[in-house]
């Protein structure tokens, strides 16, 4: 299988919405296939209606990019090599933390995308689906 099946997904929402309750923060919590198309999405009571557009496009940009999204941060500053990179394909792709591709045997199966605190909250919740992830493959 080249994707992650919607089990897997769940099994890494749920350990992430546990890290997001650990730290008092609801979050909205997306899988992406490796295409970036949705596997699942769950969001949080409370969590910001704003971060469901925001942790499917970090998603999705995991996947389509293969790299975490904080990655991209810096090389995307004004003045850099990929400055602007934001703005194209119809501005879903996401350049600050929170984005993390999930691997199987080298090849990116799906993504993980969390929104919803602070860039530093989303990562930490983020990689706590991503931790679950590496257990299970």
């Amino acid at each position: 299988m080249n994707s992650i099946p919607l089990s897997e997904a769940k099994t890494l929402i749920e350990a992430a919405e546990q890290k997001a309750n650990d730290i008092d923060n609801p979050m909205v919590i997306t899988v992406a296939n490796d295409e970036g198309n949705l596997v699942a999405q769950h969001r949080m009571d409370g969590a910001w209606l704003a971060s469901v557009n925001i942790s499917r496009n970090k998603a999705y940009t995991a996947a389509a990019l293969e790299m975490p999204t904080h990655e991209l941060a810096e090389a995307t500053e004004p003045g850099n090599s990929l400055y602007g990179l934001q703005t194209t394909d119809g501005n879903r792709i996401v350049v600050f933390g929170g984005g993390y591709p999930l691997k199987r045997d080298g090849a990116v199966v799906g993504a993980l995308g969390v929104s919803g605190g602070a860039v530093e909250q989303d990562r930490e919740v983020a990689e706590s689906g991503v931790e679950k992830w590496n257990q299970n493959n």
